[in-house]
C-alpha cells in the first residue's frame, strides 16, 4: 500500500516556477516508478512526466520538455516536479501516481493505467 500526498501548488505568474512535492508513505515506494499527471478544466488528465525507480530514467510529454524536470529521494520518500517558465495552458490539478508493479520507465509509463496509487491533487494557476 502506497498513499501519496502532493504539495507545492499554487498561483504563479506566466513565466514563474513552482515546485511540486509529492510525499508518500510505505516501503513499496522506493522501488516503485512515479509519475506526474495533470488535469485542466474541462479537459482529460494527461501525462507530464515520469521517473524510474533508480531516478536515472526519466520521461516528459512534449509540452514541458526543457521546461520541467521530475526528480526523487528515496531517503525522504519523496518526488518533486520542478516546473519552470510557466505557462497559462500548465494550469491544472497536478497528480502524482505510484507504479509499485514495476519500477522501470516503460511506454506504458505515459498511461494512467500504469499506476495503482494516486494522490488527491495539487492545483495550480498561471496567470498571464
Amino acid at each position: 500500500q502506497v498513499q501519496l500526498v502532493e504539495s507545492g501548488g499554487g498561483l504563479v505568474q506566466a513565466g514563474g516556477s513552482l515546485r511540486l512535492s509529492c510525499a508518500a508513505s510505505g516501503r513499496a515506494f522506493r522501488s516503485a516508478s512515479m509519475g506526474w499527471f495533470r488535469q485542466a478544466t474541462g479537459k482529460e488528465r494527461e501525462f507530464v512526466a515520469a521517473i524510474s525507480w533508480t531516478g536515472i530514467n526519466t520521461v516528459y510529454t512534449d509540452s514541458v520538455k526543457g521546461r520541467f524536470t521530475i526528480s526523487r529521494d528515496n531517503a525522504k520518500n519523496t518526488v518533486y516536479l520542478q516546473m519552470n517558465s510557466l505557462e497559462p495552458e500548465d494550469a491544472a490539478v497536478y497528480y502524482c501516481a505510484a507504479d509499485v508493479n514495476l519500477g522501470a520507465i516503460t511506454r506504458d509509463s505515459k498511461f494512467q493505467y500504469a499506476y495503482e496509487y494516486w494522490g488527491q491533487g495539487t492545483q495550480v494557476t498561471v496567470s498571464s
